[in-house]
């Protein structure tokens, strides 16, 4: 056999099995803890830890500590992705053990969210000093506003709106800009601080990031500051931002490079706690733009804290589907 259809075998091997076929069914709705995992297969975490070790090893799935936390998500592409979308495509929707695996993925993403949204509820009015507590905001901001480029934007989202920050930025230099949050109490703050900054041009919408509902290629300027560590699945939300950017526009991702900040999970809400350049290029690049690391900034109070800025070009002129 050649070393291709040893590879195959291993593959088929490691999925051939009930607990990882499982794992595999969960991990194709999103990216997942090991502790996660655990909790909605009702298993040990030496166990599972066991499974999704098979699974790494014939590359199924990949890999990623995050501070004291390790992730797993399915292999982005390749053969091992198109084998476990086959595998997946023959399984039975009405096993009763699948459907149990996606109720209880569904309790731990809403109980997910609900600790996400009581935060913001509980710290909408004071955002901003919180966001002042990890970095020098003047020295963030004049590097967004450079990352935007020269001139009028045109057409501006932000997503992940919260206070209205970047609207009140960027917003004077926009034709049109609009902004979206699932939080109505940032919208509120959003709201009053975008009129008092006189932005009349600027729309506030509760919206998500992982569906807009927008239009594709309708936006020069799409931004995404200080959203996606507290995502479950980051990949998604960025491959919504890129469908909204137009030819010749650009995505504007801010956000922490990887920190060991561990209190960020359980004091605010963070799932993740940071992302390196490679894997934001890597998604950037599969969404469809050409990706740079635009800004590196350490925080000045000393907590270990970079943010950085990473910008994805849609080339102009570039064909692309309107779904």
């Amino acid at each position: 056999m050649t070393q291709g259809s040893i590879q195959t075998v291993e593959m088929l091997r490691a999925a051939g099995e009930p607990t990882r076929l499982r794992i595999l069914a969960l991990l194709a709705a999103e990216e997942l803890s090991v502790l996660e995992l655990c909790r909605i297969l009702d298993q040990s975490q030496p166990r599972v830890s066991r499974h999704l070790k098979l699974l790494a090893e014939a590359g199924l799935v990949q890999r990623f500590p995050d501070g004291a936390w390790v992730f797993y998500r399915l292999s982005a592409a390749g053969t091992a992705r198109q084998l476990v979308d086959g595998v997946l495509d023959l399984t039975d929707e009405t096993d009763p053990v699948l459907r149990r695996d996606g109720d209880r993925l569904t309790e731990v993403k809403t109980e997910r969210t609900s600790e996400a949204a009581a935060y913001f509820a509980r710290n909408a009015a004071r955002w901003d000093e919180i966001r002042n507590l990890y970095a020098s905001e003047t020295q963030v901001e004049a590097a967004i506003n450079q990352a935007a480029g020269a001139g009028t934007i045109g057409r501006l989202v932000d997503l992940g709106a919260g206070t209205g920050r970047m609207l009140t930025l960027l917003g004077d230099r926009a034709e049109r800009a609009i902004g979206l949050d699932l939080s109505q109490q940032m919208l509120n703050i959003a709201r009053v601080n975008v009129s008092e900054a006189g932005l009349g041009s600027c729309e506030l919408r509760h919206g998500d990031i992982f569906a807009t509902g927008l239009p594709a290629a309708s936006a020069d300027l799409v931004t995404v500051h200080q959203v996606l560590h507290y995502l479950g699945d980051p990949i998604a939300a960025i491959t919504e931002a890129a469908r909204l950017v137009a030819s010749g526009g650009r995505l504007l991702i801010i956000d922490f490079a990887p920190h060991s900040l561990e209190f960020l999970r359980s004091q605010h809400q963070h799932r993740r706690l940071g992302f390196s350049d490679a894997e934001i290029l890597r998604w950037l690049e599969a969404a469809g733009l050409e990706g740079q690391v635009s800004e590196t900034l350490p925080t000045a109070n000393g907590e270990g804290l970079t943010i950085k800025i990473w910008t994805g070009t849609r080339p102009a002129n570039a064909n692309r589907s309107a779904a």
